[in-house]
């Protein structure tokens, strides 16, 4: 009795499984692409927002004592890049282009006025006050007016993305954007503009009080 000849087992190449690997990868890559830049493709099934957020919960209160005198608006574009050391932008690298809109306040405290900061001559027909200088306030941005313009990044960032809890972050921008909002304001003359203001509010004040002179000065 004769036994068959046995099979030739066959096996996959070394090459061809890389290819098929970098197949896989490239698939997965340009679906989540297709997800990104397909508009409406998010709402094909139907997709439904719900807030489910708990009731806000008062942390603190704090008495204010400052004057609030001016603010600026200010706008700034952000232009981001992260390159790789040692890959191409288009493989690893990411560039993003933002508009960044906020508000600064240059205010006067007047909680920090002691007895020895406000004279008043006996007839109280004259008031002189030193106050501490005018400061500012952090930057408020704007959410409804700061926006990304453009956003550029590599195959294997975009490839991330799609398994990150928090895709395209945009917290660097937003950083980098207060950053350069609260440099401008410092530059603006925006506190002296609020001194100006403040000694206006005062000396209208204490005018309506029956006081002739009001002298106003500021120091550290």
């Amino acid at each position: 009795m004769t036994t068959p000849p046995e099979r030739a087992t066959r096996r996959m190449p070394g090459w061809a499984k890389a290819v098929s690997a970098v197949v896989m990868v490239l698939a997965l890559l340009f679906a989540g692409v297709a997800l990104a830049v397909l508009p409406g493709i998010k709402d094909l099934f139907g997709t439904e927002t719900h807030d489910r957020s708990g009731p806000a919960l008062l942390k603190s209160i704090q008495d204010l004592s400052r004057y609030d005198a001016a603010s600026g608006n200010f706008q700034v574009v952000v232009d981001l890049e992260k390159d790789s050391k040692y890959l191409p932008d288009a493989i690893r690298g990411t560039r993003t282009l933002y508009v960044g809109a906020g508000t600064v306040d240059a205010y006067v405290d007047l909680g920090r006025l002691g007895d020895k900061d406000v004279t008043v001559d006996g007839d109280r027909t004259s008031a002189t006050l030193r106050l501490p200088h005018a400061r500012l306030s952090r930057p408020a941005l704007d959410a409804d007016h700061s926006y990304a313009v453009s956003k550029q990044r590599g195959l294997l960032d975009r490839l991330g993305d799609l398994f990150s809890d928090n895709p395209n972050s945009e917290q660097a921008v937003q950083r980098l954007a207060v950053k350069h909002i609260a440099d401008a304001a410092k530059d603006s003359g925006l506190t002296a503009r609020a001194e100006t203001n403040t000694t206006g509010m005062l000396e209208g004040l204490l005018k309506s009080l029956g006081f002739k002179e009001v002298h106003v000065t500021y120091g550290p």
